[in-house]
């Protein structure tokens, strides 16, 4: 039987925040929301859905060092001028680097919860 993925479900204390910034940044539609509870951002044939953690975790200051997972979005072109774009709006992001054998140019940041993304673009043909 085939599977496909499609809905990545965030656990984050702040979920008005993080939907402003992945609709102001990455310009992802919303398709669900409840306010302050939950939200649902298409991203490409994925969906990010956003769920409010439980009470106990909500004042907890562990800015991203709790998750080992990292969320990829592919541009096709102009990585470096978005990188360059997200950090003149504050967006926290690492260099832009590449992998021998790997045919793309890669870059990591931050969402304002610690949750790491990744930017790749693939090398021309």
């Amino acid at each position: 039987m085939p599977l496909s993925m499609s809905r990545l479900i965030l656990y984050v204390r702040d979920v008005e925040l993080l939907k402003a910034f992945y609709q102001t940044h990455f310009a992802f539609p919303v398709t669900e929301a409840i306010e302050n509870e939950w939200a649902v951002l298409k991203a490409g044939e994925i969906e990010i859905a956003l769920h409010r953690v439980g009470e106990p975790y909500r004042t907890l200051s562990n800015h991203g060092s709790t998750s080992n997972a990292k969320i990829v979005f592919t541009v096709a072109s102009g990585l470096s001028e978005m990188r360059e774009s997200l950090l003149r709006a504050g967006v926290r992001m690492r260099d832009l680097k590449r992998y021998d054998g790997v045919a793309q140019l890669l870059c990591d940041g931050e969402d304002p919860e610690g949750n790491v993304f990744q930017l790749s673009q693939p090398d021309p043909a």
